[in-house]
């Protein structure tokens, strides 16, 4: 069995040590069959630091972000959903982490994210190497790549012709699923548009 993570996070900031994450969205996928769907919203962990461009990115105010459920209950909410499809104690039952740009970016909060929430084993669920849609995309697109002005994931996608509503960009839930339409098509499961 093959299982993916799709995920997206919106975050206080662009530093996993110093901002936080307050939104998760994804969803899990077993054998190419989407099995669950989720769009956490946490409150940031009470020492972040709140950059208020990152929030005009995501088009949400702090007031907005603190009234979130707290950090640990997020997390309960998130281990809860894993919890259903991993086998946490079994080193052959991992889900692969599918992201865009995740390695650089996303991946590190989550674990920052787990630290925070007093777990040393995010790699008790998530395999090591996680699957980084922007550099499939890079081998997909490269003979284009010359001719795009950006490598954006909304650009990646508006480039295989999947539609892309800019007002919802940058919520965790919209862009998530706009970097698992990339997925399925630069891993060859669909046909470009």
């Amino acid at each position: 069995m093959i299982k993916k993570f799709f995920y997206d996070l919106e975050t206080t900031g662009t530093d996993p040590r110093k901002h936080s994450i307050h939104q998760i969205a994804g969803l899990i996928e077993i054998d190419d069959v989407v099995v669950h769907e989720f769009n956490i919203k946490t409150r940031p962990h009470p020492k972040a630091k709140i950059e208020a461009e990152a929030l005009a990115v995501g088009k949400v105010t702090e007031d907005e972000i603190m009234a979130y459920q707290p950090m640990n209950e997020a997390y309960m909410d998130l281990i809860g959903i894993l919890s259903k499809y991993v086998d946490k104690y079994n080193k052959k039952d991992k889900m692969w982490m599918v992201g865009y740009n995740n390695r650089q970016f996303d991946d590190p909060f989550m674990r920052c994210w787990f630290e925070q929430n007093k777990d040393q084993f995010m790699g008790s669920w998530f395999w090591s190497d996680s699957l980084d849609v922007m550099a499939l995309a890079s081998e997909y697109l490269i003979d284009r790549r010359a001719n795009m002005p950006s490598f954006k994931q909304s650009r990646v996608a508006m480039e295989l012709g999947i539609q892309v509503d800019l007002d919802k960009l940058h919520d965790a839930a919209y862009d998530m699923k706009l970097m698992r339409q990339i997925y399925r098509i630069v891993t060859k499961r669909e046909i470009e548009l």
